[in-house]
């Protein structure tokens, strides 16, 4: 039998790995708290329709990559590719939009069915926040400002830049639109047959493209900026002005777009070449029109998402792991209570570890294995003071303490 392996562009996540996760996790969530956002969580799958429709029938998300598979029911389901369709459905579903401002905070696995490589899996984790119900470029800036302290916090900020651009109004984007339609029109020999079917369909979405010949054309397309509508311009400016007035640096990116008809105004992206070639660490933008596009009401929408697994190859090692407490029965006599004072112990709110067999020896082995901070030995001499012995494992030192006082003396090993 051939040996199992997890499936290709998955990977466990072992202790070790997955301390560091939650370490991101937990920080981004104590940060976005500071600034109002609340955890909720949303469906690891949904109706297919609902990225269908809001990622576009032709972007690649949902030709190639989405994992899509029909149930027992009949009906078409689809895990989810990303977060921000989910967030916006239950709005919708839930009535939320008598509460807006609604700010959330999401984290929780992902699937994309792409070609796996460095910090890119077909099974992924991403933290996301969302702010609706706020169409001021106040809020751009504040999305943008939570992302950089999460960042900041991991300590991963100084190792990245905030790519900056506009995608305008409704306006703006007709008239790029129409463009870009003219400009590859006259080159459409030399594109890509995605981009080929791009052309009338997304003709943003060529912007992005991978291929070379594509990217050579690209560099001479007309820039959004020239195609701004005064209104357009004023938003750009007054994110701008609120992002220096925080003191967050960034570079505008003309060519920096998202190919959807419902985002608009601010698109980002936090880059970094520290893992080698250019990678985005944390994206997001505007999508005002997406709430209208699912059936809801007309209802603003700003936010990121950033991958866990590419944070955790940039980030700091995350604090120690806690070091547990060993009890430690000497004789058969001392294992009932073991188990006993071990229960107590843990329902006082120690991390207590107890061996389930072993000579004094072994369970010694097993608890410097285990980095442990303190050895609680109990045996017959023990039992008979109601006593147990403390041995601190870093200093050597150890002393006799009354079962009775125990919790208290071991707090100093927490």
């Amino acid at each position: 039998m051939a040996k199992l392996q997890p499936v290709r562009g998955t990977h466990d996540l072992l202790p070790d790995d997955l301390r560091r996760h939650a370490h991101i996790v937990g920080t981004a969530r104590e940060v976005a708290l500071r600034f109002g956002y609340r955890p909720m969580a949303v469906p690891v799958f949904e109706f297919t329709e609902v990225f269908a429709r809001t990622l576009g029938e032709a972007s690649d998300i949902v030709t190639k990559e989405m994992y899509t598979f029909e149930d027992k029911g009949g009906d078409s389901l689809t895990l989810r590719p990303e977060a921000t369709a989910g967030v916006v459905r239950a709005l919708i579903s839930n009535g939320l939009t008598n509460e807006l401002p609604l700010k959330v905070f999401v984290s929780g696995p992902m699937f994309r069915h792409e070609r796996p490589q460095k910090g890119r899996l077909r099974q992924f984790h991403q933290i996301d926040v969302e702010l609706l119900g706020v169409p001021e470029p106040e809020g751009d800036v504040e999305i943008v400002a939570l992302g950089a302290e999460v960042l900041r916090a991991l300590g991963v900020l100084e190792r990245t830049t905030l790519l900056l651009n506009t995608l305008g109004d409704g306006d703006s984007r007709q008239a790029y639109r129409a463009a870009l339609v003219d400009y590859f029109s006259d080159h459409r020999g030399r594109l890509s047959e995605d981009s080929v079917n791009r052309l009338e369909l997304n003709p943003l979405r060529i912007l992005d493209s991978k291929d070379e010949g594509d990217r050579e054309l690209v560099a001479d397309a007309p820039l959004f900026g020239d195609y701004l509508t005064p209104d357009a311009t004023a938003y750009f400016r007054a994110v701008r002005d609120g992002l220096d007035d925080l003191g967050i640096g960034y570079e505008v990116d003309p060519r920096l777009v998202r190919g959807l008809d419902y985002y608009g105004h601010t698109a980002f992206e936090f880059v970094t070449d520290a893992l080698g070639a250019q990678g985005t660490v944390l994206a997001g933008g505007r999508y005002d029109g997406l709430c209208e596009l699912m059936g809801g009401p007309p209802t603003a929408g700003t936010g990121w998402a950033a991958g866990i697994e590419r944070l955790a190859m940039l980030s700091e090692a995350p604090p120690p792991a806690a070091r547990p407490i060993a009890v430690v029965p000497v004789g058969a006599a001392a294992a009932a209570p073991a188990r006993k004072l071990t229960h107590d112990l843990r329902r006082a709110g120690l991390m207590v570890d107890l061996g389930f067999r072993g000579n004094l020896s072994k369970r010694m082995k097993r608890a410097n294995k285990l980095n442990a901070r303190a050895a609680i030995l109990l045996g017959d001499d023990e039992l008979a003071r109601d006593e147990a012995t403390v041995r601190d494992l870093d200093s050597g030192e150890q002393q006799a303490v009354a079962l009775d006082r125990l919790v208290d003396h071991l707090a100093a090993f927490r």
